[in-house]
C-alpha cells in the first residue's frame, strides 16, 4: 500500500492528472472566430492552431507518406492557415495586433519563402508531387536590353556602307555591270532602229503606186443597168496625181514659214 502511494505522489503522476482533469474541462474552438469577444481567448485559440499547423508540417517533411497523405496534410494546413487568418482579423477588431502586418512571412525548413498559387501554399514534400514541381518552375530571365549608348557604341562608318570602296571589290563589279548593261542598251537600240528603216522602206514603196489611179470608163462601151444603157459623166473637175502633190508641197511650205516666222519671198 505504501508503494502505490508513493508512486501516486510522483511529480509525472500529479502531471499526468492535471493533463487528464483539464481535458475534461477543455473547450472545444468556436468554428467561427466572431463569435469570440474576448481578446484573450482568442490569442489562445489562435496559439492552438499555430501548434497544429507546425505538427502538421513536420509531419508533411517525410516523404514516405504517399501522394494522397501527403496532398491531404497539405489542404488541412492550408486550412488551419485560413482559420488562423480569421483569429488574427477578430484579434484586429477587438483592439490587438495586427498579425497579418507585423508577422513574419511563411517559411519552409530550408529558409525559402513557402511557395504557392493565389493563397495556397505547398509544404515539404508537397512541393515534389507531379503537376506541382513544373508549376512553379520559373522561365529563364530575359537577356538584358542595351542600351542607344551601347547600340552606338560600335557603329561606325563601315556600318553604313561608306568604307564598301575600299576593298578592291564592288568597283571592278560595279563597271562589269555597267558595261554588259550599255552592250544591252544599244544592241536595242539597234535593233528598234533596223526595224524602223525597214517599215519607212516598205511605207515609200507604198507610195510609189499611183493611189489616184482611176480607171477610166471608154465612152463608147455603155453600161447595162435594168436592160438600158447608162454613161458616167463627171460633173467637176477630176485632179491628177501630180496637180495633187503640189497642192499637198504648197500646204506643208506654208505651215512651216508660219511655224518659223519666215514671209514666203
Amino acid at each position: 500500500m505504501a508503494r502505490n502511494a508513493e508512486k501516486a505522489m510522483t511529480t509525472l503522476a500529479r502531471w499526468r492528472a492535471a493533463q487528464l482533469g483539464d481535458d475534461k474541462h477543455r473547450k472545444r474552438r468556436p468554428y467561427l472566430a466572431s463569435e469570440c469577444k474576448s481578446l484573450y481567448a482568442c490569442e489562445k485559440w489562435r496559439m492552438q492552431i499555430i501548434r497544429e499547423i507546425a505538427k502538421k508540417v513536420a509531419q508533411i517533411q517525410n516523404a514516405g507518406l504517399g501522394e494522397f497523405r501527403i496532398r491531404d496534410l497539405n489542404d488541412e494546413i492550408n486550412k488551419l492557415l485560413r482559420e488562423k487568418r480569421h483569429w488574427e482579423d477578430q484579434i484586429k477588431e477587438l483592439g490587438g495586433p495586427d498579425y497579418q502586418r507585423v508577422g513574419p512571412r511563411m517559411l519552409d525548413h530550408e529558409g525559402k519563402e513557402v511557395p504557392g498559387n493565389r493563397g495556397y501554399k505547398y509544404f515539404g514534400a508537397a512541393k515534389d508531387l507531379p503537376g506541382v514541381r513544373e508549376l512553379f518552375e520559373q522561365e529563364p530571365p530575359l537577356p538584358p536590353r542595351k542600351t542607344r549608348a551601347e547600340l552606338m557604341k560600335d557603329i561606325d562608318a563601315d556600318y553604313y556602307g561608306y568604307m564598301d570602296d575600299d576593298d578592291g571589290i564592288l568597283i571592278p563589279l560595279e563597271k562589269e555591270a555597267e558595261k554588259n548593261s550599255i552592250q544591252q542598251e544599244v544592241a536595242s537600240w539597234r535593233t528598234k532602229k533596223e526595224n524602223l528603216q525597214q517599215k519607212n522602206s516598205d511605207e515609200d514603196d507604198d507610195e510609189d503606186d499611183n493611189i489616184y489611179a482611176v480607171d477610166k470608163m471608154d465612152d463608147e462601151e455603155p453600161i447595162e443597168v435594168d436592160g438600158s444603157q447608162q454613161r458616167f459623166v463627171a460633173h467637176v473637175p477630176v485632179p491628177t496625181q501630180q496637180e495633187v502633190e503640189q497642192a499637198l508641197l504648197k500646204i506643208k511650205k506654208r505651215e512651216l514659214l508660219d511655224k518659223y516666222g519666215a514671209q514666203e519671198v
